[in-house]
């Protein structure tokens, strides 16, 4: 039998390096029942401690005084300049080397924390965009009814703010996903490892790339349905909503607008 050719050879060499598909079954199974039950977790820990933070930040952002909006820019300037892997190694391994321990000695703790400080920091300038981009004639509005400015702002224009921003949320939480993948860097425990965490090993155990290939799936498994999501999220509000929908019911904790005694009489 004639000997293969060296186009064959690399060929081969290129498909069993990345699609060793015996080995991509093999990492399936703990791929699905531990890497990404954690990475849904971090993420979603990550969300929550991000809008927490983000709605702070931002309300601080739009605050008329320069000591009010210092501290917040500077927490949106230095944490979406910063590279995501030194934040997590700041939050994950510099905390608690510092006597910081909140979440003691578990690194998963640190890990939602590092990507939900992170999240918050990108998540305050959608919010403060989208707050900005309410009319101010709808502040007024709801002062002149008699509203607080701080209920105002939550009961009137804040909605308003989020819902004009949500594909740019939506995209955030795609890139919260995707970034989980970092915290591998604070080696989780057993039982904690994430898509990317259970990868790597898998590499470093057989010296071949085709459990990255397994994760990458899983990753796109996420992440193409949330993108669609997006994309059909932001032409639905784009479009308004279609003909015969009923109006949403009005907030009981807003008072109805005041009626103008010359409505309806012609001159």
């Amino acid at each position: 039998m004639a000997a293969s050719s060296p186009p064959d050879l690399a060929s081969n060499a290129l498909v069993n390096t990345f699609f060793n598909w015996d080995l991509i079954a093999q990492t399936f199974p703990r791929l699905i029942t531990e890497g990404l039950l954690n990475t849904l977790i971090i993420a979603a820990g990550a969300i929550v401690v991000g809008i927490v933070i983000a709605l702070l930040a931002a309300m601080l952002l739009l605050s008329n005084r320069w000591w009010i909006r210092l501290p917040a820019r500077l927490y949106v300037d230095i944490f979406r300049g910063l590279p995501v892997i030194i934040t997590v190694m700041l939050v994950g391994v510099g905390l608690p080397a510092a006597g910081i321990r909140p979440f003691g000695t578990d690194p998963f703790g640190y890990a939602i924390l590092a990507i939900g400080i992170i999240s918050g920091a990108y998540t305050a300038e959608i919010f403060r965009s989208g707050i900005q981009s309410v009319d101010p004639g709808q502040l007024q509005a709801a002062r002149s009814l008699g509203l607080s400015y701080l209920k105002a702002m939550r009961l009137v224009v804040v909605p308003q703010g989020i819902r004009r921003v949500l594909p740019a949320m939506a995209g955030q939480f795609v890139k919260d996903i995707k970034e989980s993948s970092l915290v591998y860097l604070l080696g989780l425990a057993a039982g904690q490892r994430e898509l990317y965490f259970i990868a790597q090993e898998e590499v470093a155990r057989t010296y071949n790339s085709s459990p990255l290939i397994a994760a990458g799936l899983c990753y796109l498994c996420l992440t193409i349905p949330l993108t669609y999501f997006v994309n059909h999220l932001d032409k639905r509000l784009r479009e308004g909503p279609k003909d015969g929908n009923p109006l949403p019911a009005a907030d009981a904790d807003v008072p109805p607008a005041p009626v103008s005694a010359t409505a309806g009489v012609k001159a």
